[in-house]
């Protein structure tokens, strides 16, 4: 008998965690995918405009794109980590393709390129953590966005500053 209850708690404490698992909406996987992808891609084009920015302000912005996004990166890991949620590992195509462009660009045309690209990616990145802040299902992720947003914005308008010099 008590076999048989052991073997019934352990199946219902199985089928407890599938519900914790499902209950991920869809809209939640995309923005962590989202966010993943993209705060790498935010540290390997800073670290190039550490290397080939002409400009002093956007070699100071590469670098704190390279310090904030490494940490908001470790922080969603650690979100996707409790939940067993997969996130990209690298670049994807799109953001590789942008890296080999900038890689082979320098100094005026370097800095050009690369504020212009962040203006836009930050403007997005605001609006989805926004969204996510607002209404997202999943409390750790809601939290990590509403963390990170203000940082967000603040990118956004140090690179519309750097972009209007």
């Amino acid at each position: 008998m008590k076999y048989v209850s052991v073997t019934f708690a352990a199946a219902l404490l199985s089928l407890a965690a599938v519900p914790a698992m499902a209950a991920l909406s869809s809209e939640d996987r995309t923005f962590a995918t989202k966010a993943a992808a993209g705060g790498q891609a935010e540290v390997a084009f800073g670290q190039l405009a550490k290397d080939n920015a002409s400009s002093p302000a956007v070699k100071q912005f590469g670098e704190r794109m390279v310090t904030d996004h490494t940490q908001a990166n470790e922080a969603l890991m650690e979100v996707a980590r409790n939940q067993d949620l997969k996130l990209p590992d690298g670049l994807d195509a799109k953001d590789q393709a942008q890296e080999r462009k900038l890689s082979t660009t320098k100094g005026r045309a370097f800095d050009r390129a690369y504020m212009q690209d962040m203006v836009r990616d930050h403007k997005q990145d605001v609006a989805d953590f926004r969204k996510e802040a607002e209404n997202g299902k999943d409390p750790q992720r809601k939290a990590f966005a509403a963390k990170y947003l203000p940082v967000l914005e603040q990118h956004l308008q140090m690179a519309e500053s750097i972009v209007a010099k």
